[in-house]
């Protein structure tokens, strides 16, 4: 898949532009997407970063890194991917000069987007509007309790198979691997320390299984009250794997929250709980 951050790196064709936030590409954004692919025309993702709800002073916990989210779109088929930054003079354009500057001039003949999409300055633009323009448009329905907002609330509550249900595949924590502890080592379950970017969205604490470079993985996300711990740690312990993963990217899904973190009588009751959670991590099943 192309990446480009302005029109002018696109060449122009004729094309089918999904156009959205798409955080997380959750199944009402691959609805969508798969409209403008359907239409046999080169298939474009026109996409923006930042969040435009940050831009505009929010507070919002993604769901997905653009590095993830571009990944996802590359492996659902879309050929180039427009990321436009989101800053207040884009925010101000009015809906025709971003369809020209943004659409037109990519070459883009057929717009797929949620039926509720709304573009330019005070959010005047619509698909009636780019019907108007000239634009064929293809309104995509919401998929039914299907959002971003409900997304959030369930990995919020630690719900990571409600999550995956609606994201259409296992929601995931995408981070670089740092110095930790090193405690897992010592007592024989050796953890990466995962730093998640500070926008995105973090699960309830407790310890969950899932898997990672296609191992199985014991993830453990909290404070590690045992130690008397205040910092958040995300600590996957990946089973039956051997390397060194500092300072490396590593994806990590989810995909069943086992039990809260707790406090043991002693390191013993740990390394026993430990092992039960790693049985369980072999029983789990990866929901999508």
């Amino acid at each position: 898949m192309r990446i480009a951050h302005a029109p002018g790196q696109v060449e122009r064709q004729p094309r089918a532009a999904a156009v959205g936030t798409f955080d997380g590409v959750h199944r009402g954004h691959r609805a969508v997407v798969q409209s403008a692919i359907d239409t046999g025309l080169a298939a474009t993702v026109v996409t923006f970063d930042p969040h435009p709800r940050v831009v505009l002073g929010n507070r919002v916990e993604q769901i997905a890194s653009i590095e993830r989210r571009l990944e996802l779109l590359a492996g659902l088929g879309v050929e180039t991917t427009l990321v436009a930054t989101f800053s207040t003079e884009l925010m101000r354009l009015e809906p025709e000069e971003f369809a020209e500057s943004y659409l037109r001039a990519i070459g883009a003949e057929v717009v797929a987007a949620g039926e509720d999409f709304r573009f330019g300055a005070k959010r005047r633009g619509d698909l009636e509007l780019l019907e108007r323009l000239g634009f064929e448009v293809v309104p995509v329905p919401e998929v039914p309790g299907v959002s971003s907002s409900a997304i959030r609330s369930a990995i919020a509550a630690g719900d990571v198979k409600l999550a995956a249900e609606l994201l259409g595949r296992p929601y995931e924590l995408d981070g670089i691997v740092v110095a930790g502890d090193q405690r897992g080592g010592t007592l024989g379950y050796p953890t990466a320390n995962l730093a998640l970017d500070v926008q995105l969205i973090c699960p309830q604490f407790g310890i969950y299984a899932g898997s990672a470079l296609d191992h199985l993985a014991a993830v453990s996300i909290g404070t590690n009250p045992h130690y008397g711990g205040t910092e958040r740690r995300i600590e996957p312990f990946l089973l039956d794997y051997s390397g060194d993963l500092y300072g490396k990217r590593l994806v990590v899904e989810l995909w069943q929250r086992l039990r809260d973190e707790a406090v043991f009588e002693s390191e013993e009751e740990l390394i026993d709980q430990i092992g039960r959670d790693v049985d369980a991590t072999r029983a789990a099943v990866r929901p999508v």
